[in-house]
């Protein structure tokens, strides 16, 4: 905690529930707080916690009928953040993303995901094309999100108790053309307006919750 902060009302209150859980509290120098917080737009409290524990596809895959998120070199924190939260409020069982060429959790993905890191298993591949075959062989629907696809994700079958998969591609690129090749069906979401395309988050959001409500 920044030793010159003024004495808000959350401050009380994040000291009171420090007490409680017996969480030692301590004040630095603006400076060493910086430091210690690695980006500029905290907010004067920081806290220190164990590292995610890191799970393989194999865990993942251990919930009954799982709801997975498979992310193709999403390679914007903040849009990585976005997505995360919104997994985690649709109730998706863990998240795959590819160890190499994107982005992974960091201070900004950690602030804009709200907390869900805390709660959502995640599994760090060599690469998505081998992970959807693997999916694939395990008899999870493999959905891959394509602007361009002629099928709608309201005409796919997303009910039942099949597992399900659902791929997001990258800003800008969408999928990569192996995992566009691998999974078991591409399918968009029907635009009204004029404009072609959404945010891959927006995207992310709309398809998850199509799910959620599908599988209900």
């Amino acid at each position: 905690m920044v030793d010159d902060l003024d004495d808000a009302p959350i401050l009380v209150d994040i000291r009171e529930l420090a007490a409680d859980m017996n969480i030692p509290l301590k004040s630095v120098t603006r400076r060493r707080f910086d430091a210690d917080a690695l980006t500029s737009s905290h907010q004067g409290v920081l806290a220190k916690a164990k590292a995610l524990q890191e799970r393989s596809l194999t865990d993942l895959l251990t919930a009954a009928a799982p709801f997975l998120l498979v992310l193709d070199g999403i390679t914007d924190p903040q849009n990585l953040g976005a997505i995360l939260r919104i997994a985690e409020c649709a109730g998706v069982n863990g998240v795959v993303l590819p160890r190499h060429r994107a982005a992974h959790v960091t201070a900004t993905v950690t602030k804009t995901a709200a907390g869900a890191v805390e709660h959502l298993p995640m599994a760090l591949v060599g690469g998505i094309p081998s992970a959807i075959t693997e999916l694939n062989e395990a008899g999870v629907l493999t959905v891959g999100l394509d602007a361009d696809a002629p099928t709608s994700l309201y005409e796919v079958d997303l009910g039942g108790r099949r597992p399900v998969a659902l791929v997001l591609g990258a800003e800008g690129s969408g999928l990569g053309r192996l995992v566009r090749q691998r999974v078991e069906v591409l399918a968009s979401l029907p635009l009204r307006g004029e404009l072609n395309s959404l945010n891959v988050a927006m995207a992310g959001a709309a398809a998850c919750f199509e799910v959620v409500r599908r599988r209900s």
